[in-house]
Order: C-alpha cells, then structure tokens, then sequence
C-alpha cells in the first residue's frame, strides 16, 4: 500500500465506526449550481451515489431531521427533498437566501432578504407557518443549540445581527438588533451553547461572543473576506474563498491552525466527523477530517455553492 492510499484508509476510519453504530451511511449533499441538481456524494468511500434533479440554481442547502431544505434565490423557491427526491416546492419567497434548522428536526427558518423576514417552515407538512420582520437584506442566519433563539446578519456587510426569539418556534419574532465591531457576514452558534461567533464582511477579523453575558470575549485574525464558520468535536472552522484558507481555532477563538482549501470554497458545513467545503470557482468538495487537515478533494460539478451532510440506511 502506498502513502496516498494508506493516508485515505486510514481517514476513512473517522466515519465508519460511527456509521456502522448508527446503521447508516454519510453522505454529503452538494449543490451543482449550473446543472440543476444535487450531487450526492458517499464520504466514505468518495463515490457519487445519485444526483437528485431540482429547480433551476440550486444555491444553500441545509439538512433538517429527515428533510433537506434547498434554496433557489433566482427563484423565490425552496425545495424539501427526502429519500434523495424533491418532495415539494415552495413558493412565496422573494429572495430565499440561508436556512437554520431548529433541534426538534421538523421546523426550520429561511431568510427571505428580499422582504427581510424570516420564514418559519414545517418541513414534514411543507408549509410555511410564520413570518418574522427583522430587517433588510436578511442574510446568513443561525440557531441556539436550545432552539429558543436565532441570531440574523442584515446583509452580506451588515452594519447589524438580529437577535429572534422563538418563544413559539412556528412564529419567529424580532426582539432587538446589535452591531458588532465590523460590518458582518457569517453568523453561528456554536453547540456548546455560551459562543456565538459574527465573521466581517469587510476586513480580516472575527468576533466570538459570551452569550450569557453578552459580552465580545476574542477578536480572532481572520483571511480575506467574506469568512464562513462551522463547528464540529470542539472546534471552529472558519474559510475563505478568496483566500482559499480554512482556520480551526476552539470555540472560545484560539487559533490552531489552518490548511489550504481550494480558491472559491466560502460556505462550509460539518457532520458525522468531518468538515465540507465546496468551491463556486472549482467545482470540487474538500473534506477535512477533525483536525482540519484534508482528507480528499471530489470533482463535483461546474460550480458548487454550498454542502450539508446526511445519514441514509444501509
């Protein structure tokens, strides 16, 4: 066995013990922008499994419970797919941008920038239950692992981060607005449940909050804006696309260290153990194991704006 292939084996062993206890397979979901579809990817073996066809431009994806939420911002739509199918196609929206995905894995919540609400959807009865006002350009947005709070960036440089309180979670409701020390982008909870961290939209820089207290505890370097952020096992995963950087620090913003991603790879997202980045200009998907280094990378499509991870029976 050869460096490469011993290197793959033995990352592969990340995924499957946890796999095997849960009875299913991890994939990962990626949008192929230009094509019209989802390319469904098996993580542990890096073979493409299906591709799920969708309404035109495909752009965030989001998996929510057994349900995956798609958003078409040219469109004002947004599809739920399950079993690897479309199984409904919303309408109504004028710009449906990012969805969160509330813990009970039924209800989640899309920011429609165009009118600045957050649309409140039941995902298992496809249909809208609530609208919330919270601001122009409502943009990126994210959960409290409790379920009971979102927090909204207003805009791609948002002078200001909603804060919506989900008292009921079919009804989202603004309940104040604050600014942070730049203009925002990336807003994310971290599971923990105590930091919150806001990336700029216009310099190297990164914020992480003591939600408890409210107050800025780090203030992180960054690369080049706009940054992105997920976590997974402890630890915060922050790109850039126009850098082609991915930094880890833990949750409280030390940094311990960064490896280079494809240039393009803005979103990210996490899952099962591992970190996806997809990249607008390549095309491809890097997967990092939990150290953040780069397990692989997989041709996916043209373009790919965004990536989730799902478990599906074997």
């Amino acid at each position: 066995m050869n460096r490469r292939e011993f290197v793959v084996g033995a990352a592969s062993l990340v995924l499957a013990p946890r796999a095997l206890a849960g009875g299913g397979v991890p994939l990962a979901l990626v949008t192929a922008d230009r094509e019209s579809r989802l390319v469904v990817l098996e993580l542990s073996s890096r073979h493409v499994r299906a591709h799920v066809p969708t309404p035109a431009t495909p752009r965030s994806i989001e998996s929510v419970g057994e349900t995956v939420v798609v958003a078409h911002t040219e469109l004002g739509a947004v599809s739920l797919v399950r079993h690897l199918r479309v199984v409904d196609v919303l309408r109504g929206f004028e710009e449906p941008r990012y969805t969160a995905a509330h813990p009970d894995g039924r209800h989640a919540y899309v920011t429609d920038a165009g009118r600045g609400e957050v649309v409140a959807l039941d995902v298992v009865r496809g249909r809208v239950t609530g609208r919330g006002h919270v601001g122009a350009r409502a943009r990126h947005i994210s959960i409290a692992p409790d379920g009971r709070r979102l927090w909204v960036a207003l805009g791609s440089k948002a002078r200001e981060v909603a804060i919506v309180e989900l008292a009921d979670r079919t009804r989202p409701r603004l309940a104040r607005t604050f600014r942070p020390p730049f203009r925002a982008h990336d807003v994310a909870w971290a599971p923990d449940g105590r930091h919150a961290w806001v990336s700029s939209g216009d310099r190297e820089q990164l914020a992480v909050y003591d939600v408890r207290s409210g107050r800025l505890v780090a203030r992180p370097g960054g690369d080049f804006p706009p940054q992105h952020v997920t976590f997974t096992e402890g630890r915060a995963y922050v790109t850039s696309g126009w850098s082609g950087t991915v930094r880890i620090h833990t949750l409280d913003g030390r940094e311990l260290r960064r490896n280079p991603v494809p240039v393009g790879s803005y979103n990210v997202q996490s899952g099962w153990g591992v970190v996806v980045t997809p990249s607008l200009d390549t095309g491809t998907l890097t997967v990092l194991d939990r150290a953040g280094r780069t397990w692989y990378r997989a041709e996916i499509a043209r373009s790919s704006h965004d990536a989730c991870v799902i478990v599906v029976a074997n």
